[in-house]
């Protein structure tokens, strides 16, 4: 019984969840809105920030928890000060989402997902069921954290701290 239970162990344990290292083409060109309604592709979005790390907030001003997580993400910008930090929101009200950055004072580029949560190819890509949904983008433009839920989580703060 012994063996059996440590095997069990054994397999649950070396069953890593694979998740994606890159966006895939339809993903990166997804249009987004900008805070002046200008048009622009995510893949543009990430090369404006080439060589840095990005992470990327999607979430909603309706969002209970995306507020809630706010403070604990204000706590990452300060301490990770040279990383980008890439606000997708997926509001249908464009003045609701505007005040929503004013009103929790979001710094950093912001971007609207016009056809919200439910449609489009990000949203497919991430397969996104809640929000907020965190990611982390490295240096070298690949995804290091994929479809996390919490600002705080480990694994966020482990890719920001990497050299």
């Amino acid at each position: 019984m012994k063996k059996i239970i440590v095997l069990f162990f054994l397999v649950v344990m070396s069953c890593k969840k694979e998740y994606p290292t890159s966006f895939t083409e339809s993903a990166n060109l997804e249009m987004l809105i900008g805070l002046d309604g200008t048009k622009i592709t995510l893949r543009e979005v990430l090369y404006k920030h080439k060589g840095k790390k990005i992470l990327i907030d999607v979430w909603a001003s309706w969002c209970k928890d995306c507020i809630v997580g706010f403070p604990d993400l204000v706590t990452l910008q300060k301490e990770f000060p040279d990383v980008a930090y890439v606000f997708l929101s997926t509001d249908f009200s464009k003045p609701a989402w505007k005040r929503a950055i004013k009103k929790y004072q979001l710094k950093g580029d912001h971007y609207n997902l016009p056809k919200g949560m439910n449609e489009g190819d990000f949203v497919e890509f991430i397969n996104l069921s809640w929000i907020p949904t965190y990611m982390v983008i490295d240096e070298k433009g690949a995804i290091v954290v994929f479809n996390e839920t919490k600002s705080t989580a480990k694994e966020i703060r482990r890719a920001l701290a990497e050299l």
